[in-house]
């Protein structure tokens, strides 16, 4: 029995919508013997909009012929059509990079469904600007950077943490990471960049957002999983959930509760992202779950 990764890739299409598509998505693989495992697609509207597919399918040695399977998609299909495209081969683990501050609830539920294999990727590092989670991280055989950051001396303290990335991490994940990142950072991961932001958003973006929504007296609190974009927590959102509060609870227990949807929300945005559901579209996101 083969892996159910093995010799099997992910092909995502966007493009402007017309007849012919899947056909032509579908005849070209049926051309190269691939079978179909999964096929979803959405239009943003039939007539001149926006069309989006997601396949998942096995091809016989696809490994051996990856390259030019790609080569000649591009030069058949993909050219017909203007898509924006990508095919990414399922057997192979992404390289993923968590940057931390103090609060531990995001990472260590990433470190753990990694170990547990439910989220199919590499962890190459974990870097922070404080200590304190060193043995947390370090107790998983996983390398941990401190990288100290200065409020005048940012640009520094992100040139280190490029230099720590470069050929390391296919995603970066901002497990709580308590610093705006600089457009050199951003623009080296464009839509690779997952933060998990303490709220429903566009409600209560920036800081503290528990003190805020408490003393707006809230009846729902929730978290955000988006891409990092320049303008502060405004990034293509990927994933939402909420929980019910009332005003029996305090700041703190309105954190606690928090922390797990934050943990929820962002392990479900990483795994759609590893498994290419994630398709972007201007600010908006297709997530095909």
């Amino acid at each position: 029995m083969t892996s159910s990764r093995e010799s099997t890739a992910y092909l995502t299409v966007c493009c402007k919508d017309k007849p012919g598509i899947i056909a032509a998505v579908s005849g070209f693989l049926r051309s190269k013997k691939a079978n179909i495992i999964h096929s979803d697609q959405h239009s943003s509207d039939p007539v001149g909009g926006r069309f989006f597919l997601r396949m998942r399918f096995h091809m016989p040695e696809l490994e051996d012929s990856f390259e030019e399977f790609k080569k000649e998609f591009s030069e058949t299909v993909a050219s017909e059509f203007d898509m924006e495209w990508s095919i990414n081969p399922a057997w192979i683990k992404k390289k993923t990079a968590i940057l931390v501050s103090k609060f531990d609830h995001a990472l260590m539920d990433l470190l753990w469904r990694t170990k547990r294999e439910e989220l199919f990727t590499e962890i190459t590092m974990v870097i922070s600007n404080h200590e304190e989670l060193r043995d947390s991280v370090e107790s998983f055989g996983i390398p941990f950077h401190y990288v100290k950051v200065e409020k005048d001396r940012k640009d520094e303290a992100e040139q280190e943490i490029l230099k720590l990335l470069e050929g390391n991490a296919d995603l970066v994940i901002l497990a709580r990471y308590m610093q705006i990142l600089t457009s050199r950072l951003i623009e080296a991961y464009p839509n690779k960049i997952i933060n998990i932001h303490h709220s429903f958003l566009p409600a209560f973006v920036g800081a503290d957002p528990y003190r805020r929504a408490g003393e707006r007296g809230v009846k729902l609190i929730g978290a955000t999983a988006h891409y990092v974009t320049e303008e502060l927590d405004q990034g293509p959102i990927i994933e939402q959930d909420v929980i019910r509060v009332s005003h029996r609870h305090d700041i703190n227990e309105l954190k606690i509760l928090g922390r797990d949807i934050e943990s929820q929300v962002l392990s479900r945005a990483v795994k759609w992202h590893l498994c290419e559901r994630i398709l972007v579209d201007g600010n908006k996101t297709v997530v095909f779950t």
